[in-house]
């Protein structure tokens, strides 16, 4: 009898438990739909403020991991990107003004910036900052650094020239005052083990940057290896080392659809790749994170994306990647 009646009240029990866990799922869940997630994880918005110039190959990747990231985390992400500091920091001044709920700044130029992203920091506004300007995150007040150290990075790609037998290289930096294309060439002088030569050009204008590489390859023919620091840069590279005439050997900085069709012939021997899809996806999952649980990433270190080296051995496997846009 005991054991019947436990039974008779576990029976009318269980309509009222039901009952109760479905009142409090009903209204539980976000409406982003990401599951789990806070009813107010919806309402997110995310600023991201890069300095890249439009249509570039490499930021393309960099807005599309950002904009999936948004959609996989049912968040908003709004991706603006300019490739003039005081126009970068107008930008950023004008998501603090928006009161957006964090924001993603690459740091090309970080003493131009400084102002505003602390104007975004004091306005208590979370900061994650990617691809350059790492050494100054911290000091700026963000919560977080995602990108590639570019020294390591120049390193890498400095030894594994030496080892393909450079011994006199042409470095082509296509920003002025970007220090992240300056610790590329420092790096690669450190990997190749003597100093590589630095010639500027403007990646605004690749037609002068190609007369520019060939002049400087026909007035020096000991140049054996050209490093450039950019996917569309590199392209006009192999096309200069042909009009003058040169053997020496191209290598670059990032991926784009012309540079794996240069590996795959063998134009081009080498790509470094820093995979820019994580830099705009990851830093929108640690603001999520930061938002809805003041979770950080990295403890005070940055989350690294690379180097990796993409030659002749990798590149089919990453040729369908990249034509998705996601590398």
């Amino acid at each position: 009898m005991a054991r019947s009646k436990r039974l008779l009240a576990l029976a009318l029990a269980a309509p009222l438990l039901l009952s109760a866990c479905s009142t409090e799922n009903s209204g539980g869940g976000d409406e982003g739909g990401d599951g789990g997630g806070t009813a107010a994880s919806g309402d997110l918005d995310f600023a991201v403020v890069t300095h890249g110039a439009a249509g570039d190959a490499f930021w393309d990747v960099v807005q599309n991991g950002a904009e999936a990231a948004g959609e996989d985390l049912g968040v908003g992400v709004d991706y603006q990107s300019d490739g003039d500091p005081q126009r970068q920091s107008q930008l950023i001044e004008a998501a603090v003004n928006q009161d957006v709920d964090g924001i993603v700044v690459s740091m090309a130029n970080p003493d131009a910036l400084e102002d505003s992203i602390s104007a975004a920091t004091e306005a208590g506004i979370p900061v994650v900052t990617i691809n350059s300007g790492a050494e100054r995150s911290a000091e700026f007040g963000a919560i977080g650094h995602v990108g590639q150290d570019e020294t390591i990075a120049g390193i890498g790609a400095g030894q594994r020239l030496a080892q393909d037998g450079a011994t006199n290289v042409l470095c082509v930096v296509h920003e002025a005052g970007n220090i992240g294309l300056e610790q590329r060439c420092d790096g690669a002088s450190q990997g190749l083990g003597s100093d590589v030569q630095l010639l500027q050009v403007d990646i605004n204008d690749l037609q002068a940057a190609q007369s520019t590489i060939t002049s400087q390859l026909q007035s020096n023919p000991s140049i054996d290896a050209v490093l450039t620091l950019n996917s569309a840069v590199a392209s006009v590279a192999a096309s200069a080392a042909a009009d003058a005439g040169s053997d020496a050997a191209i290598a670059t900085f990032d991926l784009n659809a012309d540079v794996i069709s240069a590996i795959q012939d063998g134009t081009i021997s080498f790509a470094v790749d820093q995979q820019q899809y994580e830099q705009g996806y990851l830093p929108i999952v640690m603001l999520k994170l930061y938002a809805e649980n003041l979770n950080t990433v990295g403890g005070g270190q940055a989350v690294l994306t690379g180097p990796g080296i993409v030659d002749a051995e990798n590149v089919d496997e990453i040729a369908d990647l990249a034509s998705a846009g996601t590398r």
